[in-house]
């Protein structure tokens, strides 16, 4: 009887840590979807009707008017043409040297190789506002080499430079622990029948890395389309800017667009292409995110 009340008292003190620990999380999951929610309910109401009534009024019409506003007011199609243009190459360049220096560092024992790593990922960990003028410094002086000093300012080969060169360190510690879980065997066996380098890498060790690839492919595409920063820092002109960047100076000063329900329908509209992303490779994701906790558990 008395090992039956303990058992007993056990359980209920388990349902009530849970009801406790369920009242936390549905509490923050309502905090972090309440602007979400706010956002959307402006986007389909004029807001001069919000203006008049208030947000939690009864609106009389619902419809898509400031998302088709927002589309021409806040030029979304060129802000988007020019977040890929920077995204893409960023994405494919940065994933494909973290990946070959990180099977270098994995595969071949060579001196300071764990430095090197070390060395990397530091740079990605520095706030931008640290190596600002550095970097912006060091862009003058490649630029007198060719005889004009802003050649990487306000352009988007500068601004890609910078991505390439932050996101690199960081995807490569990520890789190179996942490479240290593979087997040695698979390599050894590949330079016995006499694969070179180059076969090695991409014929054997690239495929076997599809999945954390993915996975970084994705927080780094969300990482450089929400950056504001080196956008910010690093462009001059409108007409070029990413998203985040443009979209922010339109918010900062609301006189460019006054109607707050067309710039919480561009927000919106500004967000969807990382949810269309991360809907298309969820799959892919979640095994990157267990093959990470797999990779540190070791």
């Amino acid at each position: 009887m008395t090992t039956l009340a303990a058992e007993t008292k056990y359980k209920n003190t388990q349902k009530t840590k849970d009801r406790i620990i369920s009242i936390f999380i549905g509490f923050f999951a309502l905090a972090w979807l309440f602007p979400i929610a706010w956002t959307l309910w402006t986007s389909l109401r004029p807001y001069s009707e919000v203006l008049m009534q208030g947000i939690f009024s009864i609106p009389t019409k619902v419809d898509l008017t400031n998302y088709r506003e927002a589309l021409n007011q806040m030029f979304m199609y060129r802000y988007f043409t020019n977040t890929l243009i920077v995204l893409v190459p960023v994405v494919v360049i940065s994933l494909f040297f973290a990946s070959s220096m990180a099977f270098v560092i994995t595969k071949f024992n060579f001196k300071h190789n764990k430095q090197l790593l070390l060395l990397f990922t530091a740079g990605s960990l520095l706030p931008p506002q640290v190596i600002f003028l550095p970097i912006f410094k060091m862009y003058i002086i490649v630029g007198s080499w060719f005889g004009n000093k802003s050649m990487l300012y306000d352009n988007y080969l500068g601004l890609i430079l910078i991505h390439i060169a932050l996101q690199t360190g960081f995807a490569t510690f990520i890789l190179n622990s996942y490479l240290q879980t593979i087997p040695k065997e698979i390599s050894e066996q590949a330079q016995v029948d006499g694969a070179s380098v180059f076969q090695h890498y991409f014929m054997i060790v690239l495929p076997m890395m599809k999945a954390p690839i993915l996975t970084l492919g994705i927080l780094i595409s969300t990482w450089v389309y929400n950056d504001f920063f080196w956008g910010f820092a690093m462009m001059k002109s409108d007409a070029i800017r990413p998203m985040s960047t443009a979209l922010g100076r339109i918010g900062a000063f609301r006189q460019l667009i006054p109607d707050q329900g067309v710039l919480a329908a561009g927000s919106l509209i500004a967000a969807l292409p990382l949810v269309i992303l991360y809907l298309f490779l969820r799959k892919h994701f979640m095994s990157g995110i267990i093959l990470g906790t797999v990779v540190k558990a070791k």
